[in-house]
Protein backbone atom coordinates (compact mmCIF):
# COMPACT_ATOMS: atom_id res chain seq x y z
CA UNK A 1 0.00 0.00 0.00
CA UNK A 2 1.08 3.16 -1.05
CA UNK A 3 2.17 6.23 1.67
CA UNK A 4 -0.03 9.01 1.64
CA UNK A 5 1.82 12.18 1.15
CA UNK A 6 1.26 13.08 4.84
CA UNK A 7 2.69 10.27 6.43
CA UNK A 8 5.39 11.56 8.17
CA UNK A 9 7.86 8.44 7.74
CA UNK A 10 7.64 8.55 3.95
CA UNK A 11 8.06 11.46 1.07
CA UNK A 12 6.97 14.12 1.02
CA UNK A 13 5.25 13.76 4.47
CA UNK A 14 9.09 13.55 6.38
CA UNK A 15 9.92 16.92 4.83
CA UNK A 16 6.38 18.96 4.57
CA UNK A 17 4.86 17.71 7.41
CA UNK A 18 7.33 19.62 9.73
CA UNK A 19 6.71 22.93 7.65
CA UNK A 20 3.24 22.89 8.03
CA UNK A 21 1.77 25.01 10.58
CA UNK A 22 -2.23 25.18 12.33
CA UNK A 23 -4.61 28.12 9.87
CA UNK A 24 -5.92 28.72 13.40
CA UNK A 25 -3.27 29.09 16.15
CA UNK A 26 -0.03 28.49 14.27
CA UNK A 27 0.75 25.31 16.04
CA UNK A 28 2.79 21.94 14.65
CA UNK A 29 0.16 19.88 12.67
CA UNK A 30 0.35 16.10 12.89
CA UNK A 31 -1.33 13.38 11.14
CA UNK A 32 -4.37 11.49 13.37
CA UNK A 33 -3.73 7.81 12.57
CA UNK A 34 -1.47 5.67 10.16
CA UNK A 35 -0.79 5.20 7.42
CA UNK A 36 -4.07 5.98 6.11
CA UNK A 37 -4.61 9.65 8.45
CA UNK A 38 -7.81 11.56 7.85
CA UNK A 39 -6.82 14.46 9.82
CA UNK A 40 -4.21 16.64 10.43
CA UNK A 41 -4.56 17.86 14.00
CA UNK A 42 -2.56 20.41 16.20
CA UNK A 43 -1.77 20.07 20.26
CA UNK A 44 -4.81 22.38 21.08
CA UNK A 45 -7.18 20.21 19.24
CA UNK A 46 -7.95 22.17 16.04
CA UNK A 47 -8.12 19.96 12.53
CA UNK A 48 -7.49 20.01 9.28
CA UNK A 49 -9.34 17.27 7.23
CA UNK A 50 -7.20 15.51 4.22
CA UNK A 51 -9.38 15.17 1.34
CA UNK A 52 -9.17 11.16 -0.60
CA UNK A 53 -7.84 13.13 -3.38
CA UNK A 54 -4.46 13.63 -1.34
CA UNK A 55 -4.67 17.50 -0.16
CA UNK A 56 -5.06 19.49 2.92
CA UNK A 57 -7.69 21.75 3.65
CA UNK A 58 -5.68 24.66 5.83
CA UNK A 59 -8.60 27.40 4.78
CA UNK A 60 -9.71 29.36 7.39
CA UNK A 61 -13.74 30.52 7.54
CA UNK A 62 -15.11 31.69 4.61
CA UNK A 63 -14.00 33.39 1.27
CA UNK A 64 -15.10 35.92 -1.67
CA UNK A 65 -13.70 33.75 -4.03
CA UNK A 66 -12.79 29.79 -4.31
CA UNK A 67 -9.63 30.18 -6.86
CA UNK A 68 -9.85 28.51 -10.19
CA UNK A 69 -12.62 26.27 -11.51
CA UNK A 70 -12.44 23.53 -12.50
CA UNK A 71 -12.99 24.09 -15.92
CA UNK A 72 -10.13 26.83 -15.56
CA UNK A 73 -7.81 24.08 -14.03
CA UNK A 74 -8.73 21.98 -17.05
CA UNK A 75 -7.97 24.57 -19.32
CA UNK A 76 -4.44 25.20 -17.79
CA UNK A 77 -3.61 21.67 -18.00
CA UNK A 78 -4.63 21.80 -21.72
CA UNK A 79 -2.21 23.96 -22.11
CA UNK A 80 0.79 23.41 -19.76
CA UNK A 81 0.44 19.79 -21.46
CA UNK A 82 1.46 21.60 -25.12
CA UNK A 83 4.97 22.27 -24.31
CA UNK A 84 4.63 26.16 -24.82
CA UNK A 85 5.35 26.98 -21.34
CA UNK A 86 8.25 24.33 -20.86
CA UNK A 87 10.90 27.20 -21.54
CA UNK A 88 9.20 28.92 -18.53
CA UNK A 89 9.30 25.49 -16.32
CA UNK A 90 13.28 25.07 -17.20
CA UNK A 91 14.06 28.27 -16.18
CA UNK A 92 12.27 28.35 -12.50
CA UNK A 93 13.89 24.83 -11.83
CA UNK A 94 17.32 25.96 -12.94
CA UNK A 95 16.90 28.97 -10.35
CA UNK A 96 16.56 26.51 -7.65
CA UNK A 97 19.77 26.17 -5.62
CA UNK A 98 20.93 22.21 -5.55
CA UNK A 99 20.23 21.37 -1.92
CA UNK A 100 17.52 22.83 -1.65
CA UNK A 101 15.18 20.71 0.38
CA UNK A 102 12.14 22.08 0.82
CA UNK A 103 10.24 24.07 -2.21
CA UNK A 104 7.13 25.68 -1.83
CA UNK A 105 5.15 26.98 -4.57
CA UNK A 106 2.47 29.79 -3.64
CA UNK A 107 -0.47 29.74 -6.22
CA UNK A 108 0.65 26.24 -7.76
CA UNK A 109 -2.49 25.36 -10.20
CA UNK A 110 -2.01 22.45 -11.39
CA UNK A 111 1.71 21.57 -10.40
CA UNK A 112 3.37 21.75 -13.53
CA UNK A 113 6.32 24.09 -12.38
CA UNK A 114 6.74 22.20 -9.06
CA UNK A 115 7.09 19.20 -10.76
CA UNK A 116 9.37 20.70 -13.59
CA UNK A 117 11.35 21.77 -10.18
CA UNK A 118 11.42 18.52 -8.23
CA UNK A 119 12.53 16.46 -11.88
CA UNK A 120 15.67 18.93 -11.47
CA UNK A 121 16.12 18.98 -8.13
CA UNK A 122 16.26 15.21 -6.82
CA UNK A 123 16.97 15.77 -3.34
CA UNK A 124 13.98 18.08 -2.85
CA UNK A 125 10.49 17.72 -1.50
CA UNK A 126 7.72 20.13 -2.80
CA UNK A 127 4.60 21.78 -1.22
CA UNK A 128 1.95 23.78 -2.91
CA UNK A 129 -0.24 25.95 -1.63
CA UNK A 130 -3.28 26.84 -3.97
CA UNK A 131 -6.97 28.33 -3.14
CA UNK A 132 -8.51 26.02 -5.12
CA UNK A 133 -9.60 23.11 -3.99
CA UNK A 134 -9.87 21.66 -7.96
CA UNK A 135 -6.27 23.04 -8.07
CA UNK A 136 -5.62 21.10 -5.41
CA UNK A 137 -6.99 17.53 -6.66
CA UNK A 138 -4.79 18.33 -9.92
CA UNK A 139 -1.62 19.24 -8.21
CA UNK A 140 -1.46 16.25 -5.53
CA UNK A 141 -0.46 14.00 -8.70
CA UNK A 142 2.11 16.25 -10.56
CA UNK A 143 4.60 14.80 -8.76
CA UNK A 144 5.55 11.80 -5.76
CA UNK A 145 7.34 14.16 -4.23
CA UNK A 146 5.00 16.31 -3.76
CA UNK A 147 2.16 17.48 -1.06
CA UNK A 148 -0.60 20.07 -1.48
CA UNK A 149 -2.88 22.41 0.78
CA UNK A 150 -5.48 24.92 0.07
CA UNK A 151 -4.61 27.79 1.66
CA UNK A 152 -5.72 31.69 1.04
CA UNK A 153 -2.24 33.49 -0.12
CA UNK A 154 -3.26 36.63 0.88
CA UNK A 155 -3.71 35.49 4.87
CA UNK A 156 -0.97 34.26 7.41
CA UNK A 157 0.27 31.23 5.60
CA UNK A 158 -0.22 28.00 7.30
CA UNK A 159 3.57 27.37 7.49
CA UNK A 160 6.30 27.63 9.97
CA UNK A 161 8.95 30.32 9.87
CA UNK A 162 11.88 29.54 7.94
CA UNK A 163 10.45 26.34 6.79
CA UNK A 164 11.31 26.88 2.80
CA UNK A 165 14.49 26.67 0.98
CA UNK A 166 12.90 28.00 -1.76
CA UNK A 167 9.36 30.08 -3.19
CA UNK A 168 8.10 29.97 -6.44
CA UNK A 169 5.09 32.51 -7.42
CA UNK A 170 4.58 31.94 -10.81
CA UNK A 171 1.79 34.34 -12.23
CA UNK A 172 0.21 34.23 -8.70
CA UNK A 173 -0.67 36.20 -5.77
CA UNK A 174 2.81 37.63 -3.61
CA UNK A 175 2.02 38.58 -0.05
CA UNK A 176 5.78 39.79 0.64
CA UNK A 177 5.97 39.80 4.53
CA UNK A 178 4.93 36.34 4.81
CA UNK A 179 6.99 35.01 1.70
CA UNK A 180 9.97 36.55 3.92
CA UNK A 181 8.80 34.90 7.10
CA UNK A 182 8.18 31.28 5.91
CA UNK A 183 11.79 31.57 3.43
CA UNK A 184 14.95 30.53 5.44
CA UNK A 185 17.73 33.28 5.74
CA UNK A 186 19.57 32.63 2.42
CA UNK A 187 16.58 31.16 0.56
CA UNK A 188 15.27 32.21 -2.59
CA UNK A 189 12.27 33.36 -4.13
CA UNK A 190 11.63 32.96 -7.75
CA UNK A 191 8.92 35.01 -8.99
CA UNK A 192 8.03 35.04 -12.92
CA UNK A 193 5.97 37.52 -14.21
CA UNK A 194 3.78 38.38 -17.46
CA UNK A 195 5.30 41.19 -19.95
CA UNK A 196 3.12 43.54 -21.77
CA UNK A 197 4.30 41.95 -24.96
CA UNK A 198 2.77 38.65 -23.55
CA UNK A 199 0.08 37.21 -25.75
CA UNK A 200 -0.21 40.30 -27.95
CA UNK A 201 -1.57 38.90 -30.66
CA UNK A 202 -4.38 37.71 -28.83
CA UNK A 203 -5.09 39.76 -25.73
CA UNK A 204 -6.93 42.31 -27.75
CA UNK A 205 -9.25 39.29 -30.02
CA UNK A 206 -10.33 37.64 -26.85
CA UNK A 207 -11.37 41.11 -24.86
CA UNK A 208 -8.71 39.27 -22.00
CA UNK A 209 -7.15 41.41 -19.18
CA UNK A 210 -4.15 43.75 -19.99
CA UNK A 211 -0.93 43.60 -18.71
CA UNK A 212 0.63 46.86 -16.82
CA UNK A 213 4.10 48.44 -18.02
CA UNK A 214 6.65 47.87 -15.47
CA UNK A 215 5.39 45.06 -13.39
CA UNK A 216 8.53 43.46 -13.10
CA UNK A 217 10.65 46.84 -12.01
CA UNK A 218 7.83 46.97 -9.49
CA UNK A 219 8.63 43.89 -7.69
CA UNK A 220 11.99 45.13 -6.27
CA UNK A 221 9.73 47.50 -4.28
CA UNK A 222 7.22 45.29 -3.35
CA UNK A 223 9.32 42.66 -1.91
CA UNK A 224 10.77 44.76 1.07
CA UNK A 225 13.40 42.44 3.23
CA UNK A 226 14.68 40.43 -0.18
CA UNK A 227 17.73 41.34 -2.59
CA UNK A 228 17.22 40.60 -6.20
CA UNK A 229 20.03 38.43 -7.57
CA UNK A 230 19.74 37.43 -10.78
CA UNK A 231 16.63 38.67 -13.43
CA UNK A 232 15.94 36.71 -17.12
CA UNK A 233 13.65 38.03 -19.88
CA UNK A 234 12.21 35.28 -21.43
CA UNK A 235 10.67 36.18 -25.03
CA UNK A 236 9.61 33.07 -28.17
CA UNK A 237 6.94 32.64 -30.13
CA UNK A 238 4.56 29.21 -30.10
CA UNK A 239 2.07 28.16 -32.68
CA UNK A 240 -1.69 27.41 -31.12
CA UNK A 241 -3.55 25.47 -32.28
CA UNK A 242 -7.25 26.69 -31.37
CA UNK A 243 -7.80 24.31 -28.80
CA UNK A 244 -4.79 25.60 -27.42
CA UNK A 245 -5.75 29.57 -27.85
CA UNK A 246 -8.72 28.33 -25.90
CA UNK A 247 -7.16 26.72 -23.44
CA UNK A 248 -4.97 30.25 -22.98
CA UNK A 249 -7.75 32.24 -22.73
CA UNK A 250 -9.81 30.29 -20.35
CA UNK A 251 -6.68 28.99 -18.11
CA UNK A 252 -6.48 32.40 -15.99
CA UNK A 253 -7.75 35.56 -14.62
CA UNK A 254 -9.13 36.83 -17.95
CA UNK A 255 -11.73 33.47 -17.69
CA UNK A 256 -13.62 35.27 -14.94
CA UNK A 257 -14.13 38.03 -17.52
CA UNK A 258 -15.02 36.32 -21.10
CA UNK A 259 -17.41 33.95 -21.93
CA UNK A 260 -16.38 30.81 -23.36
CA UNK A 261 -19.25 30.35 -25.82
CA UNK A 262 -17.77 33.66 -27.41
CA UNK A 263 -14.37 32.58 -27.10
CA UNK A 264 -15.69 29.40 -29.23
CA UNK A 265 -17.39 31.51 -31.95
CA UNK A 266 -14.23 33.41 -32.31
CA UNK A 267 -12.21 30.23 -32.75
CA UNK A 268 -14.96 28.42 -35.11
CA UNK A 269 -13.99 27.65 -38.39
CA UNK A 270 -9.93 28.01 -37.44
CA UNK A 271 -8.05 25.23 -38.42
CA UNK A 272 -4.52 26.41 -38.47
CA UNK A 273 -2.35 27.82 -35.92
CA UNK A 274 -1.67 30.86 -34.47
CA UNK A 275 1.62 32.63 -33.86
CA UNK A 276 1.71 33.85 -30.16
CA UNK A 277 4.30 35.76 -28.29
CA UNK A 278 5.61 34.47 -24.66
CA UNK A 279 7.20 37.30 -22.76
CA UNK A 280 7.81 36.69 -19.08
CA UNK A 281 10.59 37.98 -16.51
CA UNK A 282 12.31 35.33 -14.28
CA UNK A 283 12.84 37.25 -11.42
CA UNK A 284 15.35 35.72 -8.10
CA UNK A 285 15.15 37.05 -5.20
CA UNK A 286 17.41 36.50 -2.13
CA UNK A 287 15.99 36.32 1.43
CA UNK A 288 18.48 38.65 3.73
Amino acid sequence: MSRHPFDPAGVPGSAVLPALACPVCGAPLAPDALPRPTLLRCPLGHSADLARQGYVSLLRGRHATSGDTAAMVQARDVLLSSGHYRPIQDAVAGAVPAGARLVVDLGCGTGAYLAAVLEARLEASGLGLDLSAAAARRAARAHPRAAVATADLWQPLPLADGCADALLTVFAPRNAPEMRRVLRAGGVAIVVTPRERHLGEIRPVFGMLGIDAGKAERLDDQLQGFERVAREELDYAVAMTPGELRAEVLMGPSAHHVDAAAVDALLAGRSSTTTVTVAVTVSVYRAG
